[in-house]
């Protein structure tokens, strides 16, 4: 484990297994390089943030997709650290959702059209583009501690234009960010 730092301000910076220290732009350039090979496919654009809390700090990993279902995808996480250890549900549901929410913020509408721009001459043969946001919660009331709080994170999400999507279909954030978010502190 490496030595955490005290600061609350954290990098806008990426990662996936072959890349490191990629910003916004450059997130957006392998999206944009993604979708040129191969402009007439359907793509899903999805952000979704997943938290462990480990002794002394909580972890939180935003996980940036574009995916080509059945064709593969392109992937990066950020990861942010909070000095303590996060107990309410609400706090770390409510933190994850603004953390997706930051990102999607810097995928405005314009540069959401720029990447489906690109699909657009393709969309009568099978182009397609869906922006959306995973929510690490769902509304099963006997199985989701999380549930009580879907509503107010679906309105959050949507209030951006993006289309939310909750558990059992969260994979961004149920999936690929919560398999980085158990690893112990690690800096990016």
């Amino acid at each position: 484990m490496k030595k955490k730092t005290n600061s609350l301000s954290q990098r806008l910076e990426f990662r996936n297994t072959t890349e490191m220290n990629l910003n916004l732009e450059q997130v957006h350039g392998r999206i944009i390089r993604f979708i040129k090979q191969d402009p007439n496919s359907e793509y899903k654009f999805i952000i979704g943030t997943d938290c462990q809390v480990h002794r002394g700090y909580t972890q939180f990993i935003t996980g940036v997709v574009i995916q080509r279902p059945g064709k593969g995808a392109w992937a990066c996480y950020r990861q942010v650290i909070i000095p303590r250890q996060l107990v309410s549900i609400k706090e770390k549901l409510s933190t994850e959702t603004t953390l997706s929410e930051e990102i999607a913020m810097y995928f405005s509408e314009e540069k959401r059209r720029e990447m489906e721009d690109l699909i657009l001459p393709y969309v009568y043969k099978g182009g397609s583009f869906e922006s959306y946001i995973h929510i690490d919660a769902g509304s099963n009331l006997m199985r989701n501690k999380t549930a009580l709080f879907v509503a107010e994170m679906v309105f959050r999400v949507e209030s951006l234009g993006m289309v939310p999507v909750i558990k059992p279909d969260s994979y961004v954030a149920s999936a690929y960010a919560n398999r980085y978010s158990k690893k112990q502190y690690q800096i990016v």
